[in-house]
């Protein structure tokens, strides 16, 4: 009896052992396994140790927590224009609830990728080629919003969705490389018309600033010509009225002063004209002899009048 109890209390020992082996769970990082009680959904366990039920409870599925990364196989799409391409891509998502992205969907990977490449066709073929061509961030926003919107039932997060290539037919990209040259060529002419244009523009400025600086050139000399003749005529009235005086008192010295001064002048006119290399001229010696020593004399009479006054 004896022998029988403890053989009774080891298998019973033995047993504990295996219940509770079979009742730890073990869960890695970046996993989460569902927990089915009678095949029903209980609860989810967490990485780390967890205890179930040994025979009630079993695990369902295993969950990977990390971001995923899967490709979007190559299609082809007709835009708007009806311009035939060639897309692929790529879309990076992670699931945020075990317990959802486990009994929400059958076949989680395999439902995001038909999603994604449906929503491919739809966002893409309503644009036309140039926008597709050009506007590959816009596409990415909009299959994000539509394709994150459509899995949040699945506990599912998309983190990103970026189209990797577009590929026109080949008769399509060597069309738009002649437009592009013809749209470059257009734009140099473009330029160099208006490059022709500044500089006709800027010389006829320049020719207008240089007419005005030589109108006002002309004007200012015009005036200082003008104000010298006045003058002129100022002196030539003031040494008239002076002689007009002289001759009234009976000064004959003024009168030949006058009359030298003048004399003289002309001969210097005459002496340095250019078409005049020799002159023959009777000249009055006497006469300028005399003139000069009026001169003379009404120099002497003027000086002392102007010494009598400071005496």
């Amino acid at each position: 009896m004896i022998i029988t109890f403890t053989s009774f209390v080891y298998i019973l020992l033995g047993l504990a052992v295996v219940l509770i082996w079979m009742g730890v769970q073990a869960i890695p990082q970046g996993k989460q396994y569902t927990v089915e009680r009678f095949g029903k959904y209980r609860t989810t366990l967490k990485p780390g140790l967890n205890i179930i039920y040994p025979f009630i409870d079993t695990v369902g599925k295993k969950i990977s927590m990390m971001e995923e990364v899967m490709d979007i196989p190559a299609q082809e799409v007709i835009t708007k224009d009806n311009a035939m391409i060639r897309v692929d891509g790529v879309v990076f998502s992670q699931v945020i609830d075990a317990a959802r992205a486990a009994y929400q969907v059958k076949d989680l990977q395999l439902a995001i990728l038909n999603l994604t490449t449906t929503n491919v066709r739809s966002v893409m073929g309503s644009m036309d080629l140039d926008e597709v061509l050009s506007k590959r961030e816009d596409i990415n926003y909009q299959l994000l919003k539509v394709v994150d919107n459509a899995t949040d039932p699945w506990g599912v997060k998309i983190i990103r969705i970026e189209i990797k290539d577009i590929s026109p037919p080949k008769d399509l990209v060597e069309a738009m490389g002649r437009q592009m040259k013809a749209e470059r060529e257009k734009r140099a002419s473009i330029l160099e018309a208006e490059g022709k244009r500044q500089a006709a523009i800027l010389q006829a400025e320049g020719e207008k600033q240089a007419a005005i600086l030589e109108a006002e050139g002309k004007k200012e000399a015009a005036y200082r010509e003008a104000e010298a003749r006045e003058r002129l005529a100022a002196a030539e009235a003031k040494a008239t009225e002076f002689l007009s005086d002289a001759l009234a008192k009976g000064d004959t010295q003024a009168v030949n002063y006058f009359i030298a001064q003048k004399y003289i002048s002309a001969l210097e006119k005459i002496g340095t004209a250019e078409n005049q290399k020799i002159v023959f001229m009777p000249l009055d010696s006497s006469g300028v002899i005399g003139a000069l020593g009026g001169i003379g004399e009404l120099t002497k009479e003027v000086l002392q009048g102007s010494i009598l006054k400071k005496k």
